[in-house]
């Protein structure tokens, strides 16, 4: 998520479309094109669950829906958000991802930005595309509705605002969004940022449940705390205006720094996503089954 090639100001379950929730680093700009307003506009949803394929569409709620019933207990039934960070054509339209929304605690910062990238060029929203697909497979096998908040790598935005409210619009139970970091690359490790301080009761105790919960299964599926942000593989975090305009539990997991060689090699492989996508996924179904 951080990067020194960030092109815009770092801020940072069947699937389902709406709209992003959180961004992170940022590559190398790219030619801009024309301006857009498809940053920060809901697209149409497409559902899956485990009992429906292929995908049919729906509408997702509008932002003034009613707060969500709560979830059944146990794994089936409920629904989670998975968030792919930042989009393929961010980079492309710097004036939809520049302008400024709210960040949850009275300020502002960038819709969205574009991401970072391994030396290689292999892009972080390349990637965190590719392990929220995987994640969707297996929590759709589990028995869960899962709602992403992008259809595919090649759109931009939406806003970290939008990306905010997505898990209240979807009735999610969570909503776990998915970044890799740009940092020195002699750091290495992974973290899971929540809110914080928090700004409501979800924020104080079942989002920190649910960070605990994909802390845990990163650590069982190999993965090593960071060495270099956060303490214990949690990073407490106010400046995410994903996390801090939350209504339901949500964190943002940060695989891997990308500029690391090792951790570079892994992200860019399909058996590192693979394993990236399967502790993921116990995490999620680890806290959905602790309802």
């Amino acid at each position: 998520m951080r990067t020194a090639r960030h092109a815009a100001v770092r801020g940072g379950v069947c699937g389902a479309v709406l709209a992003t929730i959180l961004a992170g680093c940022a590559t190398a700009p790219t030619t801009p094109g024309p301006s857009s307003t498809s940053a920060t506009v809901l697209p149409t949803s497409v559902v899956t669950t485990a009992a429906t394929a292929p995908a049919t569409s729906v509408t997702p709620a509008t932002p003034s829906a009613a707060a969500p019933a709560p979830a059944p207990r146990g794994a089936t039934a409920q629904t989670v958000v998975l968030d792919p960070g930042h989009n393929g054509r961010n980079g492309q339209d710097p004036a939809a991802i520049n302008r400024p929304v709210p960040d949850g605690r009275d300020g502002t910062k960038p819709c969205n930005s574009t991401g970072t990238a391994t030396n290689a060029d292999y892009s972080e929203h390349a990637f965190n595309f590719d392990v929220a697909t995987r994640v969707r497979a297996k929590l759709v096998a589990a028995g869960v509705r899962v709602v992403m908040t992008r259809p595919d790598d090649n759109g931009v935005g939406p806003c970290v605002d939008v990306r905010g409210r997505a898990g209240a619009q979807a009735g999610a139970a969570a909503v776990v969004s998915i970044h890799a970091d740009g940092s020195a690359a002699g750091n290495s490790g992974f973290h899971v940022a929540y809110s914080d301080p928090p700004l409501n009761a979800v924020q104080s105790g079942p989002a920190h449940v649910l960070g605990v919960a994909v802390r845990d299964a990163m650590r069982a599926g190999g993965f090593r705390d960071s060495d270099y942000i956060g303490h214990d593989g949690l990073s407490p975090r106010r400046d995410l205006a994903g996390l801090n305009l939350a209504t339901v539990p949500t964190v943002l997991v940060e695989c891997a720094n990308m500029r690391n060689a090792a951790e570079a090699t892994l992200v860019s492989s399909a058996p590192g996503r693979e394993r990236y996508a399967s502790a993921i996924a116990a995490g999620i179904l680890a806290f959905l089954r602790s309802r």
